[in-house]
């Protein structure tokens, strides 16, 4: 078999970029095509549309239990994972990972679960990293995998991160990735991979998870560490997954993060909490007052004055949480100082 299987994920500036390696692909390409971009879930998606305009091969969402065809480019529909079966794909709306869906690394460790070494992994530009597990998945099980060149890319999170944790194939512009996988497709994929049978089954449980849910009733759990925090979507029990020198979580109903992304989104629970907290001592104010008029209107001033009183003390309370709320800072590991992630 040779390499006919091609998995692309990209997200903040990573249109521009597909429609570079699109337009590089040749008519006749001996592959698939599967791509994951970053969108909103409640929008309708154009991009079948620009990358059919960009490039020769046919261009349209993926559908849920639809026969995988050659010279085909598969994009996923907004708010719903692409995972791969033997000569089929599944379009499900499972668990979000990395606070995403669709996701970059549930396509991918779907194909390298189900084709192995046929697969080449291509991660775009992007924001945090998102990608990384799944190339590292691909690798692992004999695949190929490419970065766009860091300084190619609008944002280079995603690159950079790959390139940190994962031993690259081939780092490319954008606008060269197209011949690059043209030749890579016609090339021979190995036959012999060697790969211990724990991976196997850790993966083949993701790979399910993203599909169908129920985390926890596969037994997620058992396979690492359980972490001292939460999940930020759902305060699950949040479990520890390492791969090499990767370190991931995920919880007991099934979403995934990796450190960047949990860090991002516990900061932002952060926030929130901190908005929660001003408008309810800013309630408990208008209460304070509602009351306090209540007496004062019934000529108990005394207790009147007292319930003002207290009413200012929320007051300066909300104040206190309010100018505190500027200074939050949305934290991911990328937002670190580079002398600090180093």
């Amino acid at each position: 078999m040779k390499h006919d299987i091609i998995v692309v994920g990209a997200s903040a500036g990573g249109i521009e970029a597909i429609s570079a390696l699109v337009k590089g692909l040749p008519r006749d390409l001996a592959a698939s095509l599967f791509v994951v971009v970053h969108v909103p879930p409640y929008a309708p998606s154009m991009l079948p549309q620009i990358l059919g305009r960009a490039g020769p091969l046919t261009v349209c969402h993926a559908r849920d239990g639809e026969a995988i065809q050659p010279h085909h480019i598969y994009v996923a529909p907004p708010d719903k994972h692409i995972i791969l079966e033997p000569g089929r794909m599944l379009v499900r709306r499972g668990p979000k990972e990395n606070r995403f869906r669709p996701s970059i690394d549930a396509l991918f460790r779907s194909a390298a679960y189900v084709y192995g070494p046929r697969v080449i992994g291509v991660v775009l530009s992007g924001v945090l990293d998102d990608g990384t597990s799944g190339l590292w998945s691909i690798k692992r099980l004999g695949g190929t995998v490419i970065v766009q060149a860091p300084e190619d890319a609008m944002h280079p999170e995603m690159p950079e991160n790959a390139m940190e944790h994962v031993e690259i194939d081939h780092v490319s512009r954008a606008s060269d990735l197209g011949p690059l996988l043209s030749r890579l497709a016609d090339e021979r994929a190995p036959t012999e991979l060697r790969v211990d049978d724990e991976h196997l089954r850790r993966l083949a449980l993701e790979v399910e998870i993203a599909a169908d849910d129920g985390a926890f009733d596969k037994g997620i759990m058992k396979w690492g560490d359980m972490a001292a925090f939460t999940c930020p979507e759902c305060h699950g029990a949040l479990v520890r997954l390492e791969e090499g020198t990767w370190l991931r979580f995920r919880c007991h109903t099934g979403h995934a993060f990796t450190p960047s992304t949990l860090l991002a989104g516990i900061t932002e629970s952060v926030e929130q909490s901190l908005w929660q907290a001003m408008r309810a001592v800013e309630e408990q104010a208008m209460l304070l007052d509602h009351v306090a008029k209540h007496l004062r209107d019934t000529g108990q001033t005394g207790r009147a004055a007292q319930f003002a009183s207290k009413a200012q003390q929320a007051r300066d309370q909300a104040r206190v949480i309010h100018d505190s709320l500027p200074e939050h800072e949305q934290l991911s590991e990328d937002s670190a100082p580079a002398d600090a992630r180093s």
